[in-house]
């Protein structure tokens, strides 16, 4: 299994300003050259060696992540990410009419479906593109996206074949050689997060997506039925847009902060979490800042388990990147 991830901001797509990437660049120059050996052929190895906040940042485009089998793919979420998703598709069976698509909705805000009418393999004649959702109205809010005055082509003018699936809570799918399952996330309007599972001859393979989740329940208790999204998973992509002060400003706005995923994911055994779905208001430094907040945290975090005899177990963990590719 093959996870990427196309679009990783929260609540709006956010492009750096002309005058942000021009600071920026000011600053990295000043930074190469007092290293003293600012010649040419170092500049590839310097730039790829900057933290985040300074070289390439942490990314713009909404909510989209691409799950790839052995024997096929789904997409998660129709985020902004998901225009250079199809770009890359259009080079394949899909700009010939001869593909087919598996998009999965977590809910229908505006960052997680505003790529829907950019997606270039809808447009394309042969396509067969079929559409999940536990919500009763997947098809009239897909519909609606498609409408004057939010976009002037009209859903009965696209040229593929479109299906409408309608999922059942908690309840096993299988297609494409994986196992999808919904699961209740902690969210404004319904949102479902997907435990996505490939069992190969290299095993089992587990992919979680609990975007967008504020995770008011964190105890096995609260959680119910619903901790199974996260049990044991290889890759978990959780909701931090918010720091943990920020958090605690925000009560229920229906988003988390990096503290509270780690608390669930040492607790469900899950081996690496990925700090996603950044606030638009955000810069990549701030981002940095919030990575270096959560390292001191776990920090903390491990030393009082230790100091009271419960160790905690090792874990992976990151805030994520438009482009961000993991072989699970």
């Amino acid at each position: 299994m093959v996870v990427r991830f196309w679009g990783v901001r929260g609540s709006i797509p956010a492009p750096k300003s002309p005058a942000v990437m021009q600071e920026l660049l000011v600053d990295v120059l000043k930074e190469f050259t007092a290293t003293g050996a600012a010649t040419a052929d170092r500049i590839d190895s310097f730039v790829r060696e900057l933290p985040a906040w300074k070289g390439a940042g942490y990314g713009g485009e909404t909510s989209c992540a691409e799950v790839e089998s052995e024997a096929g793919r789904i997409i998660i979420d129709a985020g902004s990410g998901l225009r250079r998703l199809g770009e890359r598709l259009m080079q394949g069976p899909h700009g010939k009419g001869q593909g087919e698509i598996h998009l999965f909705f977590t809910h229908f805000h505006w960052d997680h479906i505003v790529g829907l009418p950019f997606f270039a393999p809808i447009f394309v004649p042969g396509n067969r593109i079929h559409l999940y959702a536990v919500q009763s109205d997947l098809e009239l809010c897909v519909r609606q996206v498609f409408k004057k005055p939010f976009f002037p082509v009209p859903f009965e003018q696209l040229l593929s074949k479109i299906s409408f699936h309608r999922l059942d809570p908690r309840q096993p799918l299988e297609l494409q050689g994986v196992t999808v399952t919904p699961y209740q996330l902690d969210h404004p309007d319904p949102c479902w997060g997907y435990r996505v599972e490939e069992t190969s001859a290299r095993g089992r393979r587990v992919y979680a997506h609990c975007v967008d989740n504020e995770a008011t329940r964190i105890s096995p208790l609260d959680l119910g039925e619903d901790a199974l999204l996260y049990k044991g998973a290889d890759l978990c992509f959780f909701d931090a847009q918010y720091t943990l002060q920020e958090f605690l400003e925000h009560m229920n706005w229906g988003h988390s902060a990096a503290p509270i995923g780690l608390e669930i994911a040492l607790r469900e055994g899950v081996k690496r979490i990925l700090f996603a779905h950044h606030d638009p208001s955000a810069s990549d430094r701030k981002i940095g800042d919030a990575e270096r907040q959560t390292r001191d945290f776990l920090e903390a975090y491990r030393a009082r388990a230790m100091k009271a005899g419960r160790p905690l177990p090792e874990i992976e963990w990151q805030f994520a990147h438009d482009g961000d590719e993991f072989k699970l």
